[in-house]
């Protein structure tokens, strides 16, 4: 399944189908959600009865959870499973919420079919942004509050009276959640990032406009599913954890939380335990948590990028270079040894050439674009025949 690519609603239908039994109750789900990393905003990885084709970015993750979590509760509270009733009601959700630039979506999907026009909602759902600078320079385009969508998905079901306006309550409830929580401890670059992550992804409020006075506290108080307020407790939790340490006056936020909330002890401490199990088994690779110079991000984007369009059209690159003999020869001696200036000329040439035959490449013949070459260089070996490069170590 490729969630980058139109269709992949259908077939994510087709294939969770076959999955009898998978939804059992609130408490499995929302388990299954934070283990995936959804929950915290952070996808590191997909349902296990979902296997991807090819490596999947995070906001590819993202598409599918969202989608996993919101069939989920469609499933435990209506208690049906037709996956065509539950497309119609999702975008029947998205359209009252009013997100994603909906009028003007509905302009340029004129037409299309409901499950075409909630891909694309999805899609500026997840993208924080979605030009191409955005995703070069900004490794962090996720959106992070996307389980509020399922929360309010809860609420819509079985009533959708007033569902902006919890929209709003929720995040508020949430971003204050998450400043009080940094608050406890010694704020690091980390806690920095992590806040800015979250502020970006409001949708309802405006972050600026909060005066974080702690007066949110109060309003734990009032009467919430238990769902919502274990996502509260673990936003906390995530927000105290990521130095991976805890210190008392932490301990005692995350506990004195927990008591406002409503939860028991054993589920306050569950919620320790597991972010600190998520971190340790992630802390490499979470996104807000890396450190890295604007170039070196640059790079890193920009090789994942080059790497991701060259994958996913590997078939179509193999064909096109099989028929120019001299570019597989020129890319093949880059290989063993430096290509001079005019045989580095040529191989650009033909690659662009190339590039556009394939429109998701077209990435290549923008201004600029010749900045991808070495890299797609580096990379492309990896598509080539063994016995073109018979010095090649496989890892």
């Amino acid at each position: 399944m490729n969630p980058s690519a139109s269709g992949w609603i259908i077939k994510f239908g087709s294939l969770i189908e076959k999955e009898q039994n998978l939804y059992m109750d609130f408490d499995t789900h929302y388990r299954a959600l934070r283990h995936t990393g959804f929950v915290y905003g952070i996808n590191m990885e997909i349902p296990d009865f979902i296997v991807a084709e090819h490596k999947l970015s995070e906001d590819e993750k993202a598409k599918i959870n969202l989608l996993h979590a919101l069939y989920g509760i469609y499933t435990l509270e209506t208690n049906k499973s037709d996956f065509s009733s539950f497309i119609e009601k999702t975008f029947e959700f998205y359209k009252v919420l009013k997100i994603g630039h909906f009028s003007l979506l509905s302009k340029i999907l004129t037409g299309s079919n409901t499950t075409a026009q909630l891909e694309k909602l999805v899609d500026t759902r997840v993208s924080l942004g979605d030009s191409l600078i955005n995703k070069t320079f900004n490794s962090i385009i996720t959106n992070s509050l996307l389980f509020i969508d399922v929360l309010l998905f809860k609420c819509y079901l079985s009533n959708p009276k007033d569902i902006r306006e919890q929209a709003q309550f929720m995040e508020y409830l949430t971003i204050n959640i998450t400043y009080h929580a940094l608050s406890s401890k010694e704020k690091n670059k980390s806690d920095e990032r992590l806040a800015l992550l979250f502020a970006s992804s409001l949708t309802f409020i405006k972050s600026d406009a909060q005066d974080f006075d702690g007066s949110y506290r109060q309003q734990l108080l009032e009467a919430r599913s238990e769902i919502e307020n274990r996502y509260f407790l673990d936003v906390a939790c995530l927000a105290v954890w990521e130095d991976k340490s805890l210190e008392y006056q932490e301990s005692e936020f995350i506990f004195g939380l927990g008591k406002d909330l409503g939860l028991k002890e054993d589920i306050i401490t569950n919620s320790l335990e597991e972010i600190k199990v998520f971190f340790l088994k992630h802390s490499k690779t979470v996104p807000f948590l890396k450190d890295t110079n604007l170039a070196i991000q640059f790079y890193d984007n920009m090789s994942k990028m080059v790497n991701k369009l060259i994958l996913r059209n590997s078939k179509r690159l193999q064909k096109e270079l099989s028929e120019s003999k001299e570019l597989v020869y020129l890319i093949s001696k880059s290989t063993l040894k430096d290509l001079t200036p005019e045989e580095k000329k040529k191989v650009q040439n033909q690659l662009i050439d190339i590039f556009k035959s394939i429109p998701s490449l077209a990435i290549f013949l923008l201004p600029g674009g010749a900045v991808l070459l070495p890299i797609f260089i580096k990379l492309i070996p990896k598509l080539l025949p063994s016995s073109f490069d018979e010095n090649r170590v496989e890892k």
